[in-house]
C-alpha cells in the first residue's frame, strides 16, 4: 500500500500552527497554576517566537504564580502597590489569553492572597479600598468578608464598610437577607447605595432602580437614593417587613429620627395610588422636619420640628 507524502502545502500549514501549539502548552500549565511547568513551556514559545503578541501576557501571568507570598502587608501603602499591579497588569492579562469563561476563577486564588496578607491592617477612611474586605468580595467570599467587616468597630456607622456588608451578605445569604442592609445603606450613604445597586447585577433589583430613577420626583442627583426605601414601600409593600429591619442595622447619630421616618413612611405610604410619585409627594408632605436632623418624620427623639416645608434628607 503506497503511503502518500505530505505536501510543501501541507507542511506550511504544520509550521504556520506550532505557534498556536506552543501557546496552547503554555496555556493549560497556566490554569493549573503549574508553575514550573509554564516556566518552561513559556521558555520555549519565546525562543521559537520571541515576537509572539501572546507572549507579553503569559509572561505576567507566570510571574504572578512566580511571586505569590504569604507575608503580611506592612502598611497600606504596600497593599495598595499589589492591588494596582493585580488590577493593571495582571486582571488584564488574564483576559488577553485565558478562555473567558476561566477568568475570573484564574483571579479568584490571587485576590484571596491579597486579602490574607491585608487582614491585619486597619480601616483608615482616606484609603477604604486598602482594606481586606473589599478583596475578600473580589475573592468572592462573602463570609469571610462579613467577618471581617464584623470585626471593624462602629462599622454600620461607616459609609464604606457598611457597604461592604451589604454587597457581602446579598453575596452570602441573597437578596432578601440583604433588603435591610439596603435600606440602611440607602439612608446613610445614598451615593454609595447606588453605585451598589448595579455592580449587585440582580434582575430584580435592576428593574426596581430602573423604575425609582424613571419615576421618582427628585432632582436627579444620588441623594435622591436616600429615598430609596420609603420608595420601595409604595410599590412593594410587601417589603416592608424586611425593611423596618433595617432600623436593627443603622446605628447613627440621629437615629431616632431614622426610626421615626421609617415608621412614618411604613403607615402613610400605601399602594393603592397608580401614581407612586404621587404617593410619595404626599406621604412627604404630610411629615414635618426636624430642625435638628433635617429629617422628615413624625416626632423625634428631640421633639423638634420645623413644619414650614419637608426636606429632603441630608446625610452626614
Amino acid at each position: 500500500m503506497n503511503m502518500q507524502q505530505p505536501t510543501i502545502q501541507q507542511l506550511d500549514i504544520f509550521a504556520d500552527s506550532r505557534d498556536v501549539m506552543l501557546r496552547n502548552d503554555v496555556l493549560e500549565p497556566l490554569q493549573r497554576r503549574d508553575v514550573a511547568a509554564a516556566r518552561t513551556a513559556l521558555a520555549q514559545l519565546a525562543g521559537e517566537y520571541p515576537d509572539d503578541g501572546a507572549l507579553p501576557a503569559m509572561t505576567v501571568l507566570v510571574r504572578e504564580l512566580e511571586r505569590g507570598s504569604p507575608t503580611p502587608f506592612s502598611d497600606h501603602e504596600s497593599l495598595a502597590s499589589a492591588r494596582r499591579h493585580l488590577e493593571d497588569e495582571v486582571v488584564l492579562a488574564a483576559r488577553r489569553v485565558l478562555p473567558a469563561q476561566n477568568v475570573q476563577s484564574w483571579l479568584t486564588p490571587c485576590w484571596r492572597a491579597l486579602a490574607q496578607r491585608a487582614e491585619s491592617l486597619p480601616f483608615r477612611t482616606a484609603d477604604a479600598d486598602s482594606h481586606a474586605v473589599p478583596l475578600w468580595l473580589l475573592a468572592g467570599d462573602g463570609a469571610a468578608a462579613i467577618e471581617a467587616v464584623e470585626a471593624m468597630e462602629s462599622w454600620s456607622r461607616i459609609p464604606a464598610p457598611f457597604a461592604w456588608m451589604t454587597e457581602a451578605r446579598y453575596r452570602a445569604d441573597g437578596l432578601d437577607a440583604a433588603w435591610p442592609l439596603l435600606a440602611g445603606l440607602a439612608w446613610l450613604a445614598p451615593a454609595r447605595c447606588a453605585a451598589l445597586l448595579p455592580g449587585l447585577g440582580d434582575a430584580s433589583l435592576d428593574a426596581l432602580r430602573r423604575r425609582f430613577d424613571a419615576e421618582f420626583p427628585g432632582t436627579g442627583e444620588f441623594d435622591d437614593y436616600s429615598w430609596f426605601p420609603a420608595w420601595l414601600l409604595v410599590v412593594k409593600p410587601a417589603l416592608a417587613g424586611r425593611l423596618g429591619d433595617a432600623r436593627t442595622h443603622v446605628r447613627l447619630r440621629h437615629r431616632g429620627p431614622r426610626s421615626c421616618w421609617a415608621r412614618s413612611c411604613a403607615g402613610s405610604m400605601t399602594a393603592t395610588s397608580t401614581n407612586s410619585s404621587v404617593c410619595v409627594r404626599r406621604s412627604v408632605a404630610c411629615m414635618p422636619a426636624c430642625s435638628t436632623c433635617t429629617w422628615p418624620h413624625g416626632k423625634c427623639s428631640t421633639g423638634e420640628y420645623d413644619d414650614r416645608r419637608p426636606r429632603l434628607p441630608l446625610m452626614p
